[in-house]
């Protein structure tokens, strides 16, 4: 894998690392009920998630052309960080839906 290779896989954990915080920041402020915040966190992962999914596209695409994409750790390792990022955010999807009901059960409006 030449140097080109690495950083487009770095690019690729750092966009899926970016996601993935920004899930678990949108839990945090939909546990204080602060749901314009919760989702702002939630609009920048899906940006973030976006980027690293045409990272990974165009990984795909290349291969499919015939372009020997090097497998290694680090690029194993990429794809592991966007795993868990598309995991956190469909998580972070959810658990502002259920703060949002619990917010509402305390509030009466249920």
């Amino acid at each position: 894998m030449n140097e080109s290779s690495y950083d487009i896989a770095f690019e690729l954990i750092a966009n899926a690392g970016d996601s993935k915080s920004e899930s678990l920041m949108a839990i945090e402020a939909a546990r204080e009920f602060n749901f314009e915040e919760a989702n702002s966190h939630l609009e920048i992962a899906t940006e973030k998630l976006s980027e690293a999914h045409k990272i990974q596209s165009s990984l795909i695409q290349n291969e499919a052309r015939g372009n020997k994409v090097d497998v290694n750790i680090i690029l194993v390792h990429a794809q592991d960080h966007l795993s868990g990022a598309i995991l956190m955010k469909d998580q972070a999807d959810e658990f502002i839906k259920l703060y949002e009901i619990i917010n509402k059960l305390i509030k009466g409006e249920v």
